[in-house]
């Protein structure tokens, strides 16, 4: 039997290391060292394979020109995407506009690209086999063969399920559905069926039998999705993977897992709330900036194409409360933002957020209270952006910092009024990008008022712009 050397991976950044140390020493994260075992001449031995197929074989691949490359597939087609048939979803995983050009309908743009993988990862009951089984049910009605391989269910108890959400009304041949968790198995069945799509829900439960470890492991993650990948880029299969979310909000397993696939999505939102949010961290053939916006219903998962409208939807003017227009890739979303100011203890105050950087809020506490004139040493602020949308562009400052004031001094800005602008140290408002897209989408939902610094953007009829410079010009604004 051979020799196996026991090593350890961060499950923070996918560094391995020779011993266990509390703290990884490439990323400063305590107590994220997983112990991971190989066998002693792995590497060696796939080295010396490498190097005598290459010697052996004649038609080994050869450096070519970028130029000289062509764009077909492994089959000898023309090498494009494969559109789920949720735009939501297509959006998110990036490709051309799917906007059609002089009236003709274009080719699937947007979707999965052949031969990639795809790690999507979320919250217990958040919706993620949901969404690929409609994904799935979507890619087989259009003549794309799928294989969705359940782990976790039977094959009873999917079908179950999808009779619940897309019902028996389409008799699909080419969506096939295997229940097992063991490797080889899985791969031989891919095999024989050729899919172009796999489906693995989830990756935590698939186990190689030949390796000394329980499933769900380092080792068994880090074989199982390697072996995935290769098979993937072999036979151009596209392959998406359903991974498990840990309590700190991370894909359970090491980060070598988001390392080794070509996407990274997180399928956001509160489980007891209907609202879905799916965004890219990682990307290798699209922008990590959009971001797809659903709702969960009896029916399975409804795309929200009109999402601008959904996150303010249940807006009312109130103290602490303010709406800003934020962009998410190519699209203008108008979010509330939400802040409240309750009495503290000096000293040991809270600044809790939910939807904001800490980072930046802490930056516009300490701007209000020396160049807005607030006093919030001694008071707790507690921010949120409405309907599960994460803000990170500075675009949204000012809107935070009148919140905190209207909260703080029980004053709200007046009805159909929306705020945006960023905050500098100096406590200047200063200019944001693309703001002539954010007015006109501001305008289509209703609001006629916009507090933004002064901008050569024209605001679109029946729309006012109301330019401020200083961040106590805006405070002086709420009523």
């Amino acid at each position: 039997m051979a020799k196996t050397q026991t090593r350890f991976v961060c499950r923070s950044c996918g560094a391995m290391q020779p011993r266990w140390m509390g703290k990884c020493p490439d990323c400063g994260a305590w107590d994220a060292l997983d112990e991971y075992r190989v066998e002693a001449g792995a590497a060696k031995d796939a080295q010396r394979g490498a190097a005598a197929a290459t010697l052996a074989v004649d038609d080994a691949p050869q450096a070519a020109p970028l130029h000289a490359i062509d764009e077909t597939g492994p089959g000898g087609g023309v090498l494009t995407r494969l559109a789920t048939g949720i735009g939501e979803l297509d959006r998110v995983l990036g490709g051309g506009s799917p906007t059609p050009a002089d009236g003709d309908q274009p080719a699937a743009v947007r979707g999965l690209v052949p031969g990639s993988t795809v790690l999507i990862g979320g919250d217990p009951g958040i919706g993620k086999s949901t969404l690929m089984l409609q994904a799935a049910h979507h890619w087989a009605k259009r003549g794309v063969r799928v294989l969705y391989v359940t782990s976790e269910e039977s094959a009873q108890q999917l079908r179950l399920r999808a009779k619940r959400l897309v019902g028996e009304r389409d008799k699909l041949d080419e969506l096939y559905v295997l229940a097992d968790t063991n490797l080889a198995r899985i791969t031989e069945q891919a095999r024989r069926v050729q899919p172009a799509v796999i489906v693995i829900d989830s990756i935590q439960m698939i186990y190689k039998g030949d390796l000394p470890a329980a499933p769900g492991s380092v080792t068994q993650l880090r074989a199982c999705c390697l072996e995935l990948v290769y098979h993937a880029k072999l036979s151009g299969c596209a392959v998406v993977f359903v991974g498990h979310v840990t309590k700190e909000g991370r894909l359970a397993g090491p980060r070598l897992l988001e390392h080794m696939v070509d996407t990274v999505l997180y399928f956001e939102g509160d489980r007891y709330h209907s609202h879905r949010i799916i965004r890219a961290i990682k990307n290798r053939f699209g922008s990590t900036l959009e971001v797809g916006i659903f709702e969960m219903g009896d029916a399975g998962l409804r795309e929200v194409t009109g999402g601008a409208g959904l996150l303010a939807a249940e807006y009312k003017p109130m103290s602490g409360s303010v709406v800003c227009p934020v962009l998410q890739g190519s699209r203008c979303l108008l979010v509330e933002i939400q802040a409240l100011t309750a009495t503290g203890f000096l000293g040991s105050v809270k600044r809790k957020t939910s939807g904001i950087d800490a980072n930046r809020l802490a930056m516009l506490i300490a701007v209000l209270e020396t160049r807005g004139g607030l006093r919030l040493a001694d008071q707790d602020v507690f921010t949120s952006s409405v309907g599960g949308m994460k803000v990170v562009e500075p675009a949204a400052d000012l809107a935070v910092a009148l919140a905190i004031a209207g909260a703080h001094y029980n004053r709200r800005v007046d009805p159909g009024v929306c705020v945006v602008g960023e905050i500098g140290l100096g406590g200047e408002v200063r200019h944001v990008q693309q703001a002539e897209q954010r007015m006109r989408e501001a305008a289509r939902l209703g609001f006629t008022r916009i507090i933004a610094p002064r901008s050569h953007a024209k605001p679109p009829k029946g729309c006012e712009l109301v330019p401020v410079q200083t961040l106590g010009q805006a405070i002086q604004l709420l009523a």
